[in-house]
């Protein structure tokens, strides 16, 4: 019998972690910043009048690889990122491309609207504001 409790959760949060130690860099890294396998960040904000949400999507270059569809209060999110990179020394050429595809759905805090919806974006960043429907 071991001296620790047996607990799902932790060999769970080991096997994300080896699985991100594994990925990190191959072929999902586009720059010095780590990122976590088959994932994208998004941070959720509401105001009186929409919901916004903000979404760090590495390799994004333009917003029309992305595409949002908001379906029974839940916002979806999918697209692929794809980049080349290049590197042109005195006896070395390096080319490199990266492909991934993203895919999140985030239920949202209320109820909101599929007409008026506004995306921006700026760099990796996307932005999609979404009104919200005044019940």
């Amino acid at each position: 019998m071991g001296l620790i409790p047996f607990d799902r959760s932790r060999d769970l949060s080991n096997m994300r972690k080896d699985l991100d130690r594994i990925f990190t860099g191959f072929p999902f890294d586009f720059g010095d910043e780590q990122h976590h396998f088959g994932s994208i960040r998004i941070d959720i904000q509401e105001t009186n009048r929409e919901v916004i949400a903000t979404c760090h999507i590495p390799g994004l270059d333009n917003k029309a690889d992305v595409k949002v569809d908001i379906e029974n209060n839940v916002l979806h999110i999918s697209g692929s990122s794809n980049r080349l990179t290049e590197v042109k020394k005195e006896n070395m050429f390096v080319q490199q491309r990266y492909a991934s595809s993203f895919r999140r759905a985030i239920p949202l805090p209320a109820t909101v609207s599929k007409i008026g919806v506004e995306t921006s974006c700026n760099g990796d960043i996307l932005e999609v504001k979404i009104p919200k429907i005044v019940e």
